[in-house]
C-alpha cells in the first residue's frame, strides 16, 4: 500500500475510536449516576488496577504495555470529569515533583490543587475540600517523610494507593550551559546532584530555595541563570532543557501515598499501612513480630518516629502485604493489639508494581 493508502486507513481507524470513545463515555455517565445514588467515591483504586491488568493482558502489540497504561490513564481522567469533577491536592508549588507524581497518576483532565505544606493536603482531604490527596512518605535517598508520617499519625483519612515516581533531575535555564552564572534549587536536590555540579561548573553559584519550581520561576527571570528542576516545570515556566538526568544515582526513587476518606477495596495484590505502639519493655516489638510471623505476614517496611505525646515513647509506621480483610491479616492484626499499646490501620491499598 501507498503511504495516502496508509494514511486513509489510519484516518478510518481514528473514526472508529472516536465513536467507541464517545460510547464508553456514554456507559462512564451511567456508572457516575450510580455512584452517586450510592454516595460511592468516584477514584476506585482497585477497578483501576484491574483495568489495567485486563489491558495488559489483551495486549498482542505492537504497542508496548507502558504505552497503552499511558493511554488508558488519560481516559480515565477524562472519565472522572463525566463522572463528577476530581480534585486533587497535592504538595505545592506547580512544576514540583508531587505536580508530576500526580499528573502521571491522575492525568490532565481532573482539578489540581497546590498546597502550602503536607499538613495542608491531609486537612483538604479531611474537610471535603479535596476528594484525594498525594503526599511523598519517602525517598531511596533521602528515607522518610517525617511531616507524611507524623500528619498520618494525627488525621482521619485513609491511604487508598500510593505511587513510585523514578526523579530525574534536569537543569533548565534560556542559556547555554557555558553562560550559567548561578543555579537554583532545594537544597536536596542540589545534594543529589552535587558530583554533576562540582564537575560541570567551576564558578557558577549554587543558591538554595524553597522548591524546584520556584527555582525555575527565578531562573525564567534572569537571563544567566539556571535551576534544576522537572520537566513540567520547564515547560510552566518557558524555560528549556539544558541538561537532562544530572542526578548522581540513577535509583532515585520517591513513593507517595494517595490520600482519600476511604481505603481501596481489595485488588488481589495489596499492600496494608499501620501504625502502632509498643510498651517500653525488652522484646515488645519482637512479639508483635512474632505474630506476624505466625500468621504469614509479609511486613516490607518499618519505621520508627516518637510519638510526641511521652519521652522515649516510639510509634512504629509498617507496610505489609496484604488486605486489611484478608483472614491471615485481619486475625494476625488482632493478635498483634494484644501486644502494642495502640495499634491503627492507615489503610489498604493495591500495591504499585511500576515506576511512573
Amino acid at each position: 500500500m501507498s503511504l495516502e493508502e496508509l494514511r486513509k486507513k489510519i484516518d478510518e481507524i481514528d473514526h472508529q475510536l472516536v465513536k467507541l470513545l464517545n460510547e464508553r463515555a456514554r456507559v462512564v455517565v451511567e456508572i457516575g449516576k450510580l455512584k452517586s445514588k450510592a454516595a460511592k467515591p468516584v477514584y476506585a483504586p482497585e477497578r483501576e488496577k484491574e483495568v489495567f491488568g485486563k489491558i495488559t493482558k489483551a495486549n498482542e502489540g505492537p504497542l508496548p504495555n507502558r504505552c497503552l497504561i499511558a493511554i488508558w490513564r488519560e481516559l480515565m481522567s477524562g472519565s472522572f470529569v463525566l463522572e463528577r469533577p476530581l480534585r486533587i491536592g497535592y504538595l505545592g508549588p506547580q512544576g514540583s515533583f508531587s505536580h508530576t507524581a500526580a499528573m502521571l497518576k491522575f492525568g490532565q483532565s481532573v482539578e489540581y490543587e497546590p498546597l502550602a505544606d503536607i499538613r495542608s493536603i491531609f486537612d483538604e482531604v479531611s474537610k471535603g475540600h479535596c476528594d484525594l490527596g498525594l503526599a511523598p512518605v519517602e525517598n531511596t535517598m533521602g528515607g522518610g517523610v517525617i511531616e507524611t508520617l507524623d500528619a498520618l499519625v494525627d488525621s482521619d483519612v485513609k491511604v487508598c494507593a500510593e505511587v513510585l515516581m523514578a526523579i530525574h533531575h534536569n537543569l533548565l535555564g534560556n542559556c547555554a550551559l557555558e553562560e550559567v552564572e548561578k543555579v537554583y534549587s532545594k537544597p536536596e536536590v542540589f545534594a543529589q546532584c552535587r558530583n554533576w555540579l562540582s564537575a560541570t561548573f567551576k564558578e557558577a553559584k549554587t543558591i538554595p530555595v524553597a522548591s524546584t519550581a520556584k527555582a525555575a520561576q527565578l531562573a525564567a527571570a534572569e537571563p544567566k541563570a539556571a535551576a534544576i528542576g522537572s520537566r513540567i516545570a520547564a515547560e510552566l515556566y518557558g524555560l528549556k532543557i539544558i541538561c537532562e538526568n544530572v542526578e548522581d544515582h540513577v535509583n532515585n526513587v520517591t513513593r507517595f501515598l494517595v490520600i482519600s476518606k476511604e481505603d481501596a477495596k481489595p485488588s488481589g495484590e495489596d499492600k496494608t499501612a499501620l501504625v502502632f505502639s509498643t510498651a517500653d519493655k525488652p522484646g515488645a516489638l519482637s512479639d508483635v513480630l512474632d505474630v506476624f510471623k505466625r500468621y504469614g505476614i509479609n511486613m516490607t517496611k518499618v519505621e520508627s518516629r516518637p510519638s510526641r505525646k511521652k519521652q522515649w515513647e516510639y510509634y512504629f509506621f509498617a507496610d505489609i502485604l496484604g488486605h486489611r480483610t484478608d483472614k491471615n491479616v485481619h486475625e494476625g492484626l488482632e493478635e498483634s493489639r494484644k501486644h502494642c499499646l495502640q495499634l491503627s490501620i492507615l489503610g489498604s491499598f493495591p500495591k504499585a508494581t511500576e515506576l511512573l
